[in-house]
């Protein structure tokens, strides 16, 4: 990871929420004979006694569900928005950078049972039907005979977080007045890039204290 004092937060909970902001990891690991495996999915963040957890699930038998079962240490990867900040916008003539925010969570991995299984696919459901119970496509509305046969085919999974760490590489190194005419132009760009600049701007304050 690209661990640089200037670009982390002090404020954890800011990073526990930007990781509940962007629930969809990229999840990684290795086999028994280290090779790497990979796969992304929608994960959960609760804390429990102190500890935090990443809990979803994903298809049996695939290649990273193997090796998840051979070795349980695994990487998940929170990422956000992302752009190209050109050095013309600096008062220096230094390298251009990229300016993006991401959350490194390690852990140990755990494979559930099927009361644990029904327990994701309710919360799942619903959270992304935003809490509506009457829709066809909540895990309890869903055919008995489809949701059986579905669940044969996917295991849930519990992560216990062992080590977090993030980057938020958003030009705190940079002196004020590029900082600033990083975010105009920034704000010029569309998607991502604006995204940045708002981010930068409501982060100013933190960068720049008064």
């Amino acid at each position: 990871m690209y661990d640089l004092p200037h670009h982390k937060e002090k404020d954890h909970e800011e990073i526990i929420q930007f990781m509940k902001d962007h629930p969809f990891v990229f999840l990684t690991g290795s086999d028994a004979a280290n090779k790497p495996v990979a796969t992304q999915v929608p994960v959960f963040i609760d804390e429990k006694d102190g500890k935090y957890y990443l809990t979803g699930h994903i298809m049996r038998n695939t290649d990273h569900h193997k090796a998840f079962e051979q070795n349980n240490n695994v990487l998940a990867v929170f990422t956000g928005p992302h752009t190209y900040v050109s050095a013309t916008w600096y008062t220096k003539p230094v390298g251009s950078t990229w300016n993006y925010m991401s959350v490194h969570a390690h852990g140990i991995i755990r494979f559930g049972d099927t009361h644990e299984l029904r327990s994701v696919l309710q919360r799942l459901t619903l959270h992304y039907e935003n809490g509506n119970t009457e829709s066809t496509t909540v895990f309890d509305n869903l055919p008995a005979e489809y949701t059986e046969r579905m669940m044969k085919a996917i295991v849930p999974f519990e992560i216990e977080i062992t080590d977090l760490r993030h980057v938020f590489k958003l030009s705190q190194d940079r002196d004020e007045e590029s900082y600033d005419n990083i975010i105009q132009q920034l704000k010029k760009k569309d998607g991502d890039a604006k995204t940045i600049a708002a981010i930068m701007e409501k982060r100013k304050s933190k960068v720049f204290p008064s």
